[in-house]
């Protein structure tokens, strides 16, 4: 990776910062990977009992368990997870009995896909409604974007869901109300699927992110680089692309990065709301019936997601932000 040359210290400090957030990163997950550990420990139930059903014997639960690995010491467990997952094997279902690392995988990527198309029409559409409220502040139409925003923010996901669908789904017809795909089907062969989803996701980031970019193209029109630009009578086109949005971007990416990383936890959500066939529904079937070990790979996928985003957004604001200097 080459260092833009306003970044002080150059190559070095860069890597530099780029190590720290990485191994700020490991932490984070180490720690999540406890927490989902110990959280799934203490779930209510047995993995043993429910995998062989209410009517199972003493004798075959304790031969289960067994089998599983749940009667040896909590510490032992969780290094033996830790270092499989680490390598790559998150283990072996409790229900199906396959491989959780092929079970996650397959339903991950319909999630990428929504997920993937939400934030393709996310960013253009939050930075162009943003420099729109931002350039126009204080003024009606500014007034009528902030209301709209603040409004959206307030209303959660499933709220959102539901109303959409029983205005397209319901009452027009227009749209599917549940997102089904048939056998060996992808979730591309029918996108009318893929509308409520990301309609609803949609929602509440654009209202999300609007409001910052707004903020930030707001502050960079009152600089004296845009007044002195503005007096010398340069076209209001050059100074937005020259002036405010390298100014307003930059210190914003960071912040949006870490709004997009709610994403995947609103995406669960809407999985779920709509019958998508991503990780939430193997989430909620892993759940029910005790599988801790895929529950356990879905928490650690969603942190490392949340973490690669954050760092993501935060190199990237420090390779477009010109007055930002990294701590050495």
């Amino acid at each position: 990776m080459r260092a833009p040359a306003h970044l002080s210290g150059g190559r070095g400090t860069l890597w530099r910062f780029l190590g720290r957030r990485l191994a700020l990163g490991a932490v984070v997950l180490g720690a999540v990977s406890v927490v989902v550990f110990a959280a799934t420990g203490l779930a209510t139930g047995d993995a043993a009992s429910a995998s062989l059903g209410p009517e199972a014997t003493e004798e075959a639960v304790a031969a289960r368990r067994e089998e599983l690995g749940l009667n040896r010491p909590a510490v032992v467990q969780y290094a033996d997870w830790l270092l499989h997952a680490v390598g790559g094997d998150l283990g072996t279902s409790y229900v199906s009995g396959g491989s959780v690392m092929e079970l996650v995988s397959s339903r991950a990527v319909n999630s990428l896909v929504l997920a993937g198309i939400t934030m393709a029409l996310l960013v253009p559409l939050a930075v162009g409604l943003g420099v729109w409220a931002g350039l126009r502040a204080n003024r009606a139409a500014d007034r009528s974007i902030s209301l709209a925003t603040l409004t959206l923010v307030s209303v959660p996901e499933f709220v959102t869901g539901a109303v959409l669908v029983l205005l397209f789904a319901v009452h027009l017809g227009w749209l599917p109300a549940v997102s089904l795909i048939g056998p060996g089907e992808g979730v591309l062969s029918n996108p009318q699927i893929l509308v409520l989803p990301v309609a609803t996701l949609l929602v509440g980031c654009i209202a999300h992110n609007t409001r910052l970019v707004r903020i930030g193209v707001a502050e960079s029109t009152t600089s004296d680089a845009v007044v002195t630009a503005r007096l010398n009578g340069v076209p209001e086109r050059r100074i937005v692309l020259r002036y405010i949005l390298p100014a307003a971007l930059p210190p914003v990416i960071p912040l949006l990065a870490r709004y997009t990383a709610l994403l995947v936890g609103s995406a669960l959500v809407a999985e779920t709301l709509f019958g998508f066939p991503g990780l939430a529904s193997v989430l909620v079937q892993a759940s029910v019936g005790r599988d801790v070990p895929t529950v356990q790979a879905i928490g650690l996928l969603v942190a490392a997601l949340t973490v690669l985003v954050n760092l993501a957004g935060d190199l990237l604001g420090v390779l477009l932000d010109p007055l930002r200097r990294l701590p050495r």
